[in-house]
């Protein structure tokens, strides 16, 4: 579908809203030059809905065929953009109808000049704001975007033409000596007394991965160790991307291993599929979306990367925020973790922020506890909200500045933020995190202890997918049966409520609260909650 450009002349333009990049605080670059005109970069182009979306909360599950239909791309506006792009130059790789996703390629000078930007090429020093990323060479833009004029109403996001990291894993390493509690998954299951009558069986888990990799020996090894048959794994490439297993256990294999073996130790009937994608806006995107889409439809979808909401552009934040919203309508449960810097999430202005994905409301945001118990017994001595100090880690939670406070969430209490005004609320799930108290897993062919809310999403994913099995529904949006009737003050059916600690700004107390949400589970009574749910148009029926 490429042919070359034929007249040089720049294309009209209109600027695309939510665009704008300011440069990444905190970075030094040591250099900056004019990225080469002639290499080869792949985009991803979001189009508009066909139709506005329902929403998910109180809209009937759809089929992937009806929301193909009704919800994805008009058949009009991808012949608009593949002709018009191509009539530019570019090459188009992949169309995607029920996603609305057009997966694009040229020169950085042909897409410098179709989306009116300059990129540079940038090396980095560590960045200061992520000390988990490594990164050397990238490329970088400023500035807002265009598109061509004739697709301004079509287009809504133009993403991929600046790589830099746009996410960090929520995972913690334990530090040497600090362990004075460790679980393994199977462990936890007690404690938080999952239903033990099922195992997932007939469930797919789905989980995405920017970096990193797993062997097969460390999951055999595991799931072996703890006296079980793991589940079927199977990696998928994205956008370039691949499962490459390295031999540092405290870098993105340490966040592979921890989603895979919490997962599957928890829900070991259940297949998982693994999805890996560059660390980028376009790649975390595309992951989400081909899982989302993916046949079968996944029972859930575990994310343990994230980033503060103001260090999105609009307009990615909205093209996943969308993607979330296809899961929940899809009948997907999507688990994301709170993030691991507290009331701050490792912002230096001194205020307060949320981690997104998390912080979408078409996401089920898992905060993380710090947890004293005798697994032999499910016995609880102590279960207070984690926080270790400055920089030592701590759960994420707080209030959106970007998501309005959903209806679910109307009557439970989440405080107003700066100017009186209330958002989302975050988390709305917990479990343990501390890796003082953290989980036992392998990696890279060495035993250790994790922790961090990226543990808890997959634990709530495999319980997700124990439920589906003993429901023999999808679950999709969680939220509005667990708030359902729920007070300011009051413990919702189905956790048991932790009212110790704080997470810097916010304090934990009864009911929910911007430290642990609506509490840690209890499955055996969420599940009664689930089967005596009013409204089971949200659960799949």
């Amino acid at each position: 579908m490429r042919k070359p450009l034929s007249d040089p002349a720049e294309p009209a333009l209109t600027p695309l809203a939510g665009s704008e990049r300011p440069p990444a605080p905190g970075v030094e670059h040591a250099a900056a030059v004019p990225l080469d005109a002639s290499i080869r970069i792949e985009i991803t182009v979001v189009l508009r809905r066909k139709a506005p979306l329902p929403d998910p909360a109180v809209s009937p599950r759809l089929s992937r065929a009806e929301f193909a239909s009704s919800y994805g791309a008009d058949p009009g506006d991808l012949e608009a953009v593949t002709s018009t792009l191509t009539a530019l130059g570019l090459e188009v790789l992949r169309v995607d109808a029920a996603s609305r996703r057009v997966r694009v390629a040229g020169t950085a000078d042909q897409l410098s000049r179709v989306f009116g930007t300059k990129l540079t090429a940038v090396t980095d020093a560590d960045q200061p704001d992520q000390p988990d990323q490594h990164v050397t060479t990238h490329r970088r833009r400023a500035g807002g975007l265009g598109v061509p004029s004739t697709l301004s109403a079509i287009i809504t996001a133009v993403l991929g033409l600046d790589d830099r990291p746009q996410a960090r894993m929520l995972s913690m390493v334990a530090a040497p000596g600090s362990v004075t509690r460790s679980y393994t998954p199977l462990e936890l299951a007690s404690v938080y007394a999952f239903p033990d009558d099922a195992d997932g069986a007939g469930q797919t888990i789905s989980i995405i991965e920017l970096g990193g990799g797993f062997a097969q020996a460390d999951l055999d090894a595991y799931f072996g160790g703890l006296g079980i048959t793991g589940p079927t794994v199977t990696a998928v490439g994205v956008d370039g991307g691949s499962n490459r297993p390295g031999s540092d256990p405290n870098g993105a294999d340490g966040e592979v291993l921890l989603d895979i073996e919490v997962a599957g130790a928890l829900a070991p009937g259940a297949d998982q599929v693994v999805y890996f994608a560059p660390n980028t806006d376009a790649g975390f995107l595309d992951a989400v979306s081909d899982a989302a889409h993916a046949v079968p439809t996944p029972a859930a979808i575990s994310i343990s990367w994230g980033q503060s909401e103001d260090r999105w552009t609009a307009q990615a934040r909205a093209a996943m925020d969308d993607a979330l919203a296809d899961a929940a309508s899809l009948g997907v449960t999507v688990t994301a973790a709170a993030g691991d810097d507290g009331s701050t999430d490792r912002t230096t202005d001194g205020k307060v922020h949320v981690d997104f994905p998390a912080s979408s409301p078409h996401a089920l945001a898992c905060g993380g506890t710090r947890l004293q118990a005798d697994p032999a017994t499910a016995t609880v001595s102590h279960e207070t909200v984690w926080n270790n100090g400055v920089g030592n880690g701590a759960t994420g939670g707080g209030v959106s500045d970007v998501f309005a406070l959903p209806e679910w969430q109307q009557e439970v209490g989440v405080p107003p933020v700066a100017g009186g005004a209330t958002g989302r609320g975050v988390p709305d799930v917990s479990a343990v995190a501390d890796p003082q108290t953290g989980y036992r897993i392998r990696v890279d062919g060495n035993d250790i202890v994790i922790g961090g809310t990226s543990a808890v999403s997959p634990l709530w994913a495999a319980l997700v997918a124990r439920l589906c099995q003993l429901t023999g529904r999808p679950l999709g949006l969680l939220q509005p049966v667990l708030y359902g009737g729920v007070a300011a003050g009051v413990v919702a059916p189905g956790f048991r409520d932790v009212t110790e600690g704080d997470n810097g700004a916010y304090s934990a107390g009864p009911g929910w609260d911007a430290c642990t949400g609506l509490g840690v589970p209890d499955g055996t009574s969420l599940r009664a909650r689930l089967a005596n749910a009013t409204g089971q148009a949200r659960l799949g029926e």
